[in-house]
């Protein structure tokens, strides 16, 4: 199955949502967290979507002029990635996902119009640290005469194999079993159990989109 209703005691709900949000990235659109009062505990609605996140340091790029400076004198222009958006087909055999995301950046000198066009990744992650994929696309920003600023669109796809992207089901069983109040586990996080942490991590994919940095790109935005 592709996806499933994860029962969690109560005792853990505050800590099976942090978790469940730092492997998402971030929670909202199709995972869906229902605290019951009636003995349930935490209901997690699992999509095997991927989650599509920019990581830290890579949704920014500083241009330079002369390009080995770090003097903020000698900055050129800075490109933010912002507003990812996301669309999933989990039908059939593959998921595709879909991104959109906005690209803008402002120039120190407005004079004469002028394209700046800037690299970014899509890489596909598996529980976490596995690369799947990883694609270059470009995006060109194009500057009128007498503008700072200049903003458009880009978008990168994902495709991840309905299987891999599956839990298995004797996992999942425990996963979603219903747990009431006064059973033996009812204390108990399954997502503790090494084996099944392990299971969820390996049906676990990302969408990470950033700008293609080079080391010393990433070392400034990384110490600044």
């Amino acid at each position: 199955m592709s996806s499933g209703i994860i029962y969690v005691s109560k005792v853990t709900k505050i800590v099976a949502a942090m978790a469940m949000c730092g492997a998402l990235a971030s929670c909202g659109g199709r995972d869906v967290i229902d605290v019951s009062e009636a003995g349930v505990g935490l209901l997690v609605n699992r999509t095997a979507c991927p989650a599509v996140a920019t990581p830290v340091y890579t949704n920014e790029v500083t241009l330079f002029n002369p390009r080995s400076s770090r003097e903020a004198s000698a900055i050129d222009a800075v490109a933010v990635i912002s507003n990812i958006r996301s669309q999933c087909g989990d039908a059939g055999a593959n998921i595709q996902s879909t991104a959109t995301f906005e690209v803008s950046a402002r120039r120190t000198n407005a004079s004469g119009s002028r394209q700046i066009v800037l690299p970014y990744y899509a890489t596909v992650l598996r529980g976490g640290s596995q690369i799947v994929s990883k694609e270059i696309g470009r995006v060109g920003l194009n500057f009128a005469d007498g503008e700072y600023r200049a903003t458009t669109t880009a978008q990168a796809t994902a495709q991840i194999s309905r299987a891999a992207a599956s839990i298995p089901p004797e996992i999942e069983e425990r996963l979603t079993r219903r747990r009431r109040a006064g059973e033996a586990d009812a204390a108990l996080d399954p997502m503790a159990d090494p084996e099944v942490r392990t299971a969820v991590d390996n049906a676990t994919f990302e969408l990470l989109i950033g700008f293609q940095l080079e080391p010393d790109q990433l070392e400034y935005n990384a110490t600044r």
